[in-house]
């Protein structure tokens, strides 16, 4: 009987939900629709498949921590966390999962899963997936073609050669987003999907289509995954093995290639959440359309989306997205809101870290938000979890004064440790060696005020590092 793996695709940027989502903190680490994040929810949609096997997870090594916990937090124990050295696109990522599966399962079908989509039937779902299995089972290589809802020139498109309704059939071509007028025909003629991005199929089989289709690129992941190091809980890839792999997706290397695609229709409520117009698409409206999320008086308002932390207040706005975060703010009409992706690459050539960088950084330790800031000096709220530890480091051209605001903070300072209760503080001269941990069961809060001529991150010396960071 075979065995159903999950393989979790977690290295976006997300740069589309732009300034929710950005590089360093994309959309599928935040809570889009409902309490769960959106790598959570994927996951949890998956385990009824699983049985009592972990997903295997492919992710951007800077994600490494926030990938371990989010899944910590819904009681999932991946079987791995690959990290991926450098992007090199779905089809190499894929290949280094069913290379990891097939160590313990060699009946090991994938379920191929990026970790931001939207899927709000998760029992049809899970229908489609079992109705497809026995075609994944026979070698087949199955992706999931969304029954589509309207004309939707977003995304591309799937031609099946049956038209068959209910059961996986031959894929007769693979379509790039269309027109509208094409797009309103290939609605029309009900042989046609969206493409969905999901998959299902044996690992070998992959394998053995890869070998064909893309030999240098298996060859270089085969390398890669064969010379990777175990980290802790994650495997990382041979950086260099896999850097010499060829960029591809899944369906440009392979999909699009082999006679052995199949489609199977999934009519399950899917969305890829790829812009903030499709985000209001799936999330609850009220009766003239708004979505929205946060503190929002809305006065005479259609079809607006808003979403922020703080207050926002809307008057006679229609079709309109208002998205509010601590150091940025995004305004813009819904059939335009594309091109925020145009706004993320001017910050980019402006050098701003508003691009990438959220004002709260996430830290495998905790976090911290840089609540302010002026000539030499800066001000921050940190985090740092029970039991965790900062790393040993020092700083050339910065003094800080820490004070506490809650929680017990053990401090190394030079030679001397300080055991600091809530409203103690203490001073860490420039050049001098300093470490933080928190050596309680309640989050430590502290106030950092930093001071000095550079105040940049890149002026930290690690000296010891639990996290691999020296």
């Amino acid at each position: 009987m075979s065995t159903i793996v999950p393989v979790l695709l977690s290295g976006g940027s997300g740069t589309r939900l732009w300034p929710l989502s950005r590089e360093m903190h994309p959309k599928q680490f935040l809570p889009l629709v409902g309490e769960d994040t959106m790598l959570q929810a994927t996951w949890l949609r998956a385990a009824p498949l699983a049985g009592d096997r972990g997903p295997i997870v492919v992710a951007n090594e800077t994600h490494r921590f926030v990938v371990a916990e989010q899944l910590q937090q819904v009681g999932a124990r991946p079987a791995a966390i690959v990290l991926e050295p450098v992007g090199r696109n779905t089809a190499p990522a894929i290949a280094a999962a069913a290379l990891e599966a097939l160590r313990d399962a060699p009946e090991a079908v994938l379920l191929v899963l990026p970790s931001d989509h939207v899927v709000q039937q998760p029992a049809a779902f899970h229908a489609a997936v079992h109705a497809a299995l026995p075609a994944a089972e026979a070698g087949k290589l199955v992706t999931f073609g969304v029954v589509p809802r309207g004309p939707e020139t977003g995304y591309g498109y799937i031609k099946s050669a049956t038209g068959a309704d209910g059961a996986p059939s031959p894929v007769d071509a693979f379509v790039e987003k269309p027109d509208l007028a094409r797009a309103q025909a290939y609605v029309a003629s009900g042989e046609h999907y969206w493409n969905s991005g999901m998959f299902l199929f044996r690992a070998d089989a992959y394998l053995k289509a890869l070998e064909k289709l893309a030999p240098e690129m298996l060859s270089a992941v085969r390398a890669a995954w064969e010379g990777a190091r175990q980290d802790v809980d994650f495997t990382r890839l041979d950086a260099d093995a896999f850097a010499a792999s060829p960029s591809d997706s899944i369906d440009y290397a392979v999909m699009e290639k082999t006679d052995d695609a199949v489609v199977m229709p999934l009519d399950a409520g899917w969305s890829d959440v790829g812009s903030w117009a499709s985000l209001r698409e799936v999330s609850p409206q009220d009766a003239h359309g708004n979505a929205h999320h946060g503190d929002v008086v809305a006065i005479d308002c259609r079809n607006t989306y808003a979403h922020g932390e703080r207050l926002i207040a809307m008057i006679g706005l229609e079709d309109t997205v208002v998205v509010e975060t601590p150091d940025a703010i995004l305004v813009g009409r819904s059939d335009r809101i594309q091109r925020v992706k145009d706004v993320v690459a001017e910050l980019k050539a402006r050098d701003l870290p508003q691009a990438a960088w959220h004002r709260k950084v996430y830290r495998p330790w905790g976090a911290y938000d840089s609540i302010d800031n002026g000539p030499r000096f800066q001000v921050k709220r940190i985090t740092v979890k029970p039991g965790a530890t900062l790393s040993l480091q020092m700083h050339h051209h910065r003094a800080e004064h820490w004070i506490v605001v809650s929680g017990t903070a053990e401090v190394t300072r030079g030679d001397d440790v300080l055991l600091l209760a809530e409203n103690q503080s203490t001073y860490i001269p420039l050049g001098v060696t300093h470490r933080l941990r928190n050596p309680g069961k309640v989050p430590l809060e502290l106030i950092e005020v930093q001071s000095g001529s550079y105040l940049g991150e890149d002026d930290i010396v690690r000296l010891e590092d639990t996290y691999g960071r020296a």
